[in-house]
């Protein structure tokens, strides 16, 4: 029997790599897609010198075609798919004043709408193994902080479509599976409002509560081959998850008691 196969949108760096290291420890054949080619080619490298098979293919999860074609080419390589990961996107920070129109379209195309495309295309593959497509959402699909409005609103997109498509596929062979990750080291804090990699940007999450990428692709790994519908992982990212679903005002209180005391202390230093 041909060893399992897995596609995974935003596989070169991050995340999406780390899963496709970790897959490829799993005995998996792997394929990775993103739009930085030289990204892709450093991870297949890496799994090869593991020994794993690897499919780097530049892939644009905005553009319909390149989502097709990227499916095409692993199927005719490889003559199944059994999981696909959704997990390219990118995260905006800016102020809701500021955002324009197009800022918006930017953070929506590339984490909404690519990635219901790609789990929509994925579906007729995924049906003939009896697979699960994988949502990569975020705990700031349910966590506020100042400048993450855009960011917050695509990831509570990301996790209201996985919760439905988790409905609509009963009765199918295919599951899903909503992934909520806490902080993980990753490129995203460096990708700026205009959708390109800085690699100079400061990533303003705090380290002391960053979980290392390897460590978060094992339990993400865990939980899609025991077929969590929702996972949330890392100890703050599901403290977070659970006071802001149950105790929203203090919640909201607290950051915003951060934030008045930030402003104080900036007011200060400026006078």
């Amino acid at each position: 029997m041909n060893a399992p196969s897995i596609w995974i949108t935003g596989g070169g760096t991050g995340i999406g790599k780390a899963m496709a290291l970790e897959y490829t420890q799993r005995g998996y054949r792997v394929a990775i897609s993103g739009r930085r080619k030289d990204r892709l080619d450093e991870a297949k490298k890496e799994i090869e010198t593991l020994g794993g098979t690897c499919l780097s293919v530049v892939c644009d999860v905005v553009d319909v075609d390149s989502i097709q074609k990227a499916l095409e080419e692993i199927d005719r390589e490889w003559g199944r798919i059994d999981i696909v990961v959704a997990n390219a996107g990118f995260s905006m920070s800016a102020r809701i004043e500021t955002l324009t129109f197009e800022d918006w379209r930017r953070q929506l195309d590339v984490n909404v709408i690519g990635l219901a495309q790609t789990a929509r295309y994925a579906l007729p593959y995924l049906e003939k193994t009896k697979g699960r497509v994988v949502l990569i959402s975020s705990v700031m699909a349910y966590m506020r902080y100042e400048k993450s409005g855009a960011y917050s609103a695509s990831k509570a997109a990301v996790t209201a479509i996985g919760e439905t498509l988790s409905l609509e596929l009963l009765g199918t062979p295919v599951t899903s599976t909503v992934i909520h990750p806490g902080y993980v080291e990753s490129e995203i804090g460096q990708v700026q409002t205009d959708g390109k990699f800085d690699p100079n940007a400061k990533d303003r999450r705090p380290s002391k509560m960053l979980w290392s990428a390897d460590k978060a692709a094992r339990v993400m790994a865990n939980a899609i081959e025991k077929r969590k519908r929702i996972y949330t992982f890392t100890g703050h990212g599901l403290f977070a998850q659970f006071m802001c679903r149950h105790f929203p005002d203090f919640t909201f209180w607290i950051v915003g008691s951060n934030l008045r005391k930030r402003s104080r202390e900036i007011n200060i230093h400026r006078s």
